[in-house]
């Protein structure tokens, strides 16, 4: 069986939906493959959002190791990022007794170091295609918006040093004009972005489009990317991604899995899920 171990700082809806989801779906689908640990860098009563994701990870009956990096940066001093590497290490020592085949990171909102890298296969979702924008989810959407983009889509990589930038294992594409965009970037011709930005941010109606159409589509891209490692389609392993024959699927596949047809049908047999 499949040990996952999922790690999240557990910030509000976004966070609990991806973790409900793919333990729901692992349920249904009688997956060989199981989430061994959840791993926050906040504990108990520190935020709302934070503790309502800990509720959820009860309910489900899955381990929960929490260390707080706000209270490790108070401790050295507001000086994080000189110390990435010992906090890291010090969450490697916490979840040395937990199994993990397979790591996810799902809303966690810290840079994983080099180390960390090494030690686990850790599954980075970041929403823009394998040659796509680089960044924050609001950062990538404006960019779509800037360069006029007619699609973009969402990729699990593998994280490494180089943020956004790892070894690509599968994406899906989505596109962002014909019906219900047209509308939006036709309301754009001739207007300043930069005006419309500190005017009605992300509440500008283009903006809400391009990021609802990527969001539906993130939950099942990341279960199909798992289940694809479970069924031995992809292997993740000495920081590189394996096709089912072992060879290393930038080869066959240089932009990794395109999983268009299996989203699009599993989204039309749920669509109480995907109209999310």
């Amino acid at each position: 069986m499949l040990s996952i171990g999922w790690f999240s700082t557990g910030r509000g809806e976004g966070s609990r939906g991806l973790l409900s989801f793919v333990q729901e779906r692992l349920t249904e689908t009688g997956a060989n493959a199981r989430i061994s640990f959840v791993f926050s860098n906040r504990e108990r009563g520190e935020a709302e959002g934070s503790d309502e994701f800990f509720n959820l990870v009860d309910s489900y009956s899955i381990p929960l190791v929490a260390y707080s990096s706000a209270a490790f940066r108070r401790a050295v001093g507001g000086r994080f990022s000189a110390h990435r590497e010992e906090f890291d290490q010090q969450v490697m020592d916490k979840l040395a007794g937990y199994e993990a085949d397979i790591c996810v990171l799902a809303g966690y909102m810290l840079i994983v170091g080099g180390k960390m890298c090494r030690q686990y296969p850790l599954l980075n979702l970041h929403p823009a295609l394998p040659d796509g924008p680089t960044g924050t989810w609001q950062e990538v959407v404006w960019n779509l918006i800037e360069t006029r983009a007619a699609k973009t889509g969402a990729m699990v990589h593998l994280a490494t040093e180089e943020v956004d930038r790892g070894p690509v294992i599968s994406y899906v594409t989505v596109p962002i004009t014909g019906p219900g965009f047209d509308r939006h970037w036709e309301s754009l011709q001739g207007q300043d972005l930069e005006r419309i930005k500190k005017a009605e941010g992300e509440g500008f109606a283009l903006f809400q489009a391009i990021r609802r159409e990527q969001y539906r589509r993130e939950p099942y891209l990341l279960f199909e990317t798992l289940r694809a490692v479970i069924q031995g389609e992809i292997a993740v392993r000495g920081g590189q991604v394996l096709d089912a024959s072992g060879a290393p699927l930038s080869r066959s596949m240089p932009h990794g899995l395109c999983l268009d047809r299996q989203i699009a049908e599993a989204m039309l047999e749920d669509p109480a899920k995907s109209a999310g």
